[in-house]
């Protein structure tokens, strides 16, 4: 084409070719499914100014006469057929510029009211390599405020699905090098074997690439908005040559882990090793792709009575074997109840009790504990709450405020101001499994030298077993027996929660953790209903791998 650039709509087919000149002069030819005429550098949309809904057959017109002026290229006309032209603008020239698009074929389907679906085959070429990059998508078509005309509405997914606000499409030599991945046995771990540790591996690469001495290739991405969020690549162009990186998963672990969680929407789970805080696996079953097992802040439930239960041991008001009394209902500033109102003789053991999740057992005990900074003394003095982790990827490490009244009396039994994730309450278990606080870690951290969290005191060794054995109990005879049936072996032990977040009502989040051996494991179910129901099997699962 000496060097120019020709574009064409052929039977609804946009398609734009890049010489070395660029993009150039276009020639639309052929019926664009509208009575627009083309014109060289140009593409038009006979829509009259209007109001109420935009018909599918002007939707239909201006989606393909916006497809087609991004398929040549033109980002001044595609974008003045948007209601963002600035944004559109910036996006389609991109689109050539930064992607390096050097070819795109885009294919309009059927439209659905004011959705039209289309199809992107592109070409992306970079220092004499090209390789196709194909997706679908869809835009929606609205009325303009001002205009009055049927317009894109601009969004960045129209560029490409995958895209959300204020992110970038971008290919080039990206500023980390590759890693391979391998498990604490030297298996490679990857995104396809593992969908669950896709963003974990981006951000293993941004960290870590680097600083292990691999060398870039060439790929496209997508730009992140915050600097120290890891670019999500699509397409590897040229391959680079990836350092080895260790971590603390393990292969058969996470195998499991996300076998488990596929089985739930909205869930995620995590498993450490309580003898020395090693990650086992992470895994998330969401929709939006957030990394809710290590990064979540939702209130964990009955889980929390594992911290408010050593709280009350270790200040000498409950032990395991003495009464602790189990009424239907109890007021703390309002009233609180068991679920379905429960209540249990008189006499009944905390240790029976616990096991059976009773929350006025726990709340009677505010007025003889008279300090509001004792449980949240004890969540980070002792199990290393609000500690600052480093796991060697962004998370967060839990929350327990400072509380009193109802607020208070919600916070003893995981409710209220406090927020966790299921690698909080997965250490927390893996606490109480040793009686010392080992922050989880997911690579080693000599690999960066960054500083591990410390509790402040070690469990008291009396507490430790009565926690221990607590947690044992629920396992074989209370609330979490029918999950934890599955795992096999007598050293086991478990706690289950649930957490009305919102007003949840019928649907609380799902909690459950659990020890099995030298693992413990926790998971969280968004909307699952109670702790054994759809957390349980999950933790149950992974137990058994580890």
């Amino acid at each position: 084409m000496n060097g120019a650039a020709k574009g064409a709509v052929i039977g609804g087919v946009f398609l734009a070719l890049v010489g070395g000149a660029g993009y150039g002069v276009y020639t639309l030819v052929g019926d664009a499914g509208g009575d627009g005429d083309g014109k060289d550098g140009e593409t038009s949309v006979q829509a009259e100014k209007g109001s109420g809904p935009v018909s599918e057959k002007d939707a239909a017109k201006t989606a393909k006469a916006f497809l087609a002026a991004w398929a040549a290229g033109d980002d001044r006309v595609a974008a003045d057929l948007t209601n963002n032209a600035a944004a559109a603008q910036a996006a389609v020239g991109d689109f050539k510029t930064k992607a390096y698009v050097s070819k795109a074929v885009i294919t309009p389907g059927t439209p659905n009211g004011t959705v039209v679906p289309f199809k992107v085959e592109a070409e992306i070429t970079y220092e004499g390599t090209t390789k196709p990059l194909a997706y679908d998508s869809q835009l929606t078509v609205v009325r303009g405020v001002t205009s009055g005309k049927p317009l894109v509405d601009w969004q960045p997914s129209v560029i490409h699905p995958q895209l959300q606000k204020d992110e970038k499409l971008r290919a080039g030599a990206p500023p980390n090098p590759p890693v391979k991945a391998v498990d604490r046995n030297g298996e490679e771990l990857t995104a396809e074997k593992y969908p669950s540790l896709r963003q974990v591996l981006d951000e293993l690469r941004q960290n870590y690439g680097a600083k292990a001495g691999g060398k870039p290739g060439a790929e496209v991405w997508i730009e992140p908005v915050a600097k120290e969020a890891p670019k999500r690549t699509l397409l590897t162009l040229v391959e680079g040559e990836p350092s080895t990186l260790k971590t603390y998963l393990d292969a058969k672990v996470q195998a499991a882990a996300e076998q488990a969680v596929a089985k739930f929407p909205e869930a995620s789970v995590v498993a450490v090793q309580p003898s020395n805080g090693h990650i086992l696996a992470v895994a998330n079953n969401r929709k939006d792709g957030f990394n809710a097992a290590m990064r979540g802040n939702r209130a964990p439930g009955s889980t929390m009575k594992i911290v408010t239960a050593a709280m009350l041991i270790d200040r000498g008001l409950v032990a395991a074997d003495k009464p602790a009394p189990c009424e239907k209902t109890v007021t703390w500033g309002r009233e609180f109840h068991n679920l379905d109102h429960f209540d249990l003789p008189p006499g009944t053991s905390f240790a029976t009790s616990f096991a059976r999740s009773c929350n006025t057992a726990f709340i009677k005990q505010i007025k003889p504990v008279d300090d509001d900074s004792a449980l949240p003394k004890e969540a980070t003095e002792v199990f290393g709450i609000g500690m600052d982790w480093k796991t060697g990827i962004q998370s967060t490490d839990g929350k327990v405020p400072p509380a009193t009244g109802a607020a208070a009396a919600a916070e003893y039994i995981g409710q209220g101001q406090i927020t966790m994730n299921p690698l909080n309450v997965a250490s927390i278990t893996a606490t109480a499994r040793t009686g010392v606080f080992r922050q989880p870690v997911l690579v080693s951290p000599e690999l960066d030298g960054r500083k591990i969290a410390t509790a402040e005191r070690r469990m008291k060794s009396s507490v430790q077993q009565q926690l221990v054995s607590m947690m044992k109990l629920t396992a074989t005879s209370g609330t979490a027996k029918k999950a934890m049936a599955p795992v096999g072996g007598s050293d086991k032990g478990a706690k289950t929660g649930s957490a009305e977040v919102g007003g949840a009502g019928e649907s609380p989040d799902s909690w459950f953790t659990g020890f099995s051996g030298d693992v413990a494991a926790a998971a969280m179910v968004e909307g699952g209903g109670h702790g054994g129901e759809a957390a349980g099997p999950i933790v149950a699962q992974v137990l058994n791998a580890g």
